[in-house]
């Protein structure tokens, strides 16, 4: 790691004013995709501010008809929210199934959705059910905050304060994990809401995406036989030592099956 210093904010309000007073400071919550970053030195923070502890960041609640969970929220707490089975039980799902124990111990919400790792589960679901990522100024629909690899709509001093999902009719995810880090290969979450089926997808891409094909095959018959026949674009999936692109592709189509069946209760 190179040399930097911390800093435990006391509030929201002095996080954001020291991020923007300290350009290269960067936030510290949980830390895992943080830290590991640190460690292999791809990032050099003159300051980290770790805003973990500020109740400013936490809370798990419906209201006004949409589940609202805060940026602090660890993944084990929302697995384990009550409030979250209830509301969005596929949410739930997808939080247990993050990493390993450790990972969902530490890693929050907020920080899963701010970076926007291309193979991280929460942001197939923010994307899928069609949420709002709440800052501690504006508040951003899913569609315009994920911008490819690590890249949001998020400005440098600005920070996370809540996610607002929409209570959607069913839903569904269902991934194949990197059996080392937990990590997605290709992730489909499916949401059938007020306005239609969302089909999501991480992973298998430079970033989160919606795979619309489906979406329209699912929205006359949400069922996994309408998925026959479709396939994603292998061009511009990711490829490495894991899996070729033609494998991703055929991975989304068999997860996003999976997905389908879970709702159709098969």
């Amino acid at each position: 790691m190179y040399q930097f210093h911390y800093v435990k904010a006391k509030s929201l309000q002095e996080a954001g004013e020291f991020l923007a007073a300290h350009p290269d400071a960067k936030l510290l919550a949980g830390g895992m995709t943080l830290i590991p970053t640190l460690k292999a030195r791809l990032a050099q923070p003159s300051h980290l501010v770790d805003v973990g502890g500020l109740a400013e960041l936490a809370g798990i609640e419906v209201k006004d008809g949409k589940l609202r969970v805060g940026a602090g929220a660890r993944h084990r707490e929302v697995a384990m929210s009550a409030v979250v089975r209830k509301a969005i039980p596929a949410l739930a799902e997808l939080a247990g199934v993050i990493g390993d124990p450790q990972v969902r111990n530490l890693g929050t919400m907020g920080g899963s959705v701010a970076n926007n790792d291309p193979a991280a589960d929460y942001p197939a679901a923010v994307l899928a059910l069609g949420a709002t990522v709440v800052t501690m100024r504006r508040e951003i629909p899913a569609d315009d905050f994920f911008q490819g690899m690590f890249a949001t709509a998020l400005e440098p001093d600005e920070i996370v304060v809540r996610v607002v999902f929409p209570v959607p009719k069913r839903a569904a995810y269902a991934k194949f994990p990197h059996p080392a880090s937990g990590y997605a290969m290709a992730g489909v979450f499916v949401a059938e809401n007020a306005d239609g089926v969302r089909v999501a997808v991480t992973g298998a891409g430079p970033g989160v995406f919606r795979w619309q094909e489906a979406e329209a095959a699912l929205g006359k018959n949400l069922s996994p036989a309408a998925l026959e026949g479709l396939t994603v674009e292998a061009e511009g999936l990711n490829e490495d030592m894991h899996a070729t692109r033609e494998y991703r592709a055929n991975l989304v189509a068999v997860m996003a099956k999976r997905a389908v069946a879970k709702i159709a209760g098969k």
